[in-house]
């Protein structure tokens, strides 16, 4: 059993119970921490709050579930590993584009997952590691698929809660992961396309993988 007490932070109830299929056990929590990046954060950060006043806090933080992927480097299916997680949206709209928060001189919009652990598990997995934005808004033209593409060109997935989590984790100082099983391309929403159970039984497989990695990994180990 690992020594490393981990949260799992999904968006909905189907995304936890896929989880805690293949990721049960001591030290482990998988919550729904609801859609959308606020309610993601705030869920978290009372997770993790809850847990350190207990006197048992978490080594590491992973938000995972479904999600678009960019084709054709994320395919229906497929597993995606954050290697950055990026608020895509999160700025402002000028005449000459969209700006990032951060030049207009606030706040941060990309956390990095630590390096050892990303490449660990993308070889335990089979999962491809890159950019997964985190948006308010799923894409849902060719248009913005292309845009968000082309200021984020490692983008391989779009999730609407990945971003929010980090931030909770940030605040208590504790390494994060993002994990996305691919559900539906990102662009012209197409349901008939979407395969949903398909993502959810790609997750299941994937969780049923981390924790042996997790058992030589150290949080210390960035």
């Amino acid at each position: 059993m690992s020594s490393v007490r981990v949260l799992v932070a999904t968006a909905v109830p189907a995304e936890r119970d896929a989880v805690a299929r293949a990721f049960t056990g001591n030290g482990r929590l998988v919550i729904a921490a609801g859609v959308g990046p606020a309610l993601a954060a705030a869920s978290t950060a009372t997770a993790l709050t809850t847990a350190a006043l207990g006197g048992t806090p978490y080594h590491l933080v992973v938000s995972a579930g479904i999600a678009g992927g960019f084709q054709p480097e994320a395919p229906v299916g497929s597993l995606v590993i954050a290697d950055e997680i990026t608020a895509a949206d999160l700025g402002a709209q000028t005449p000459d584009g969209f700006v990032p928060v951060t030049d207009l001189g606030f706040g941060t919009v990309t956390h990095r997952p630590p390096e050892a652990l990303v490449r660990d598990l993308a070889a335990a997995t089979g999962a491809r590691a890159g950019t997964v934005l985190t948006v308010s808004t799923v894409t849902g033209t060719a248009e913005r698929a292309a845009a968000l593409r082309g200021r984020h060109p490692r983008a391989l997935a779009e999730a609407m809660e990945g971003f929010g989590v980090a931030e909770a984790a940030a605040a208590h100082g504790v390494p994060v992961l993002e994990i996305r099983a691919v559900s539906n391309p990102v662009g012209p929403r197409d349901r008939a396309a979407w395969r949903i159970g398909e993502a959810l039984t790609a997750l299941t497989e994937a969780f049923g993988k981390l924790a042996p990695v997790l058992e030589s990994w150290k949080p210390y180990d960035q």
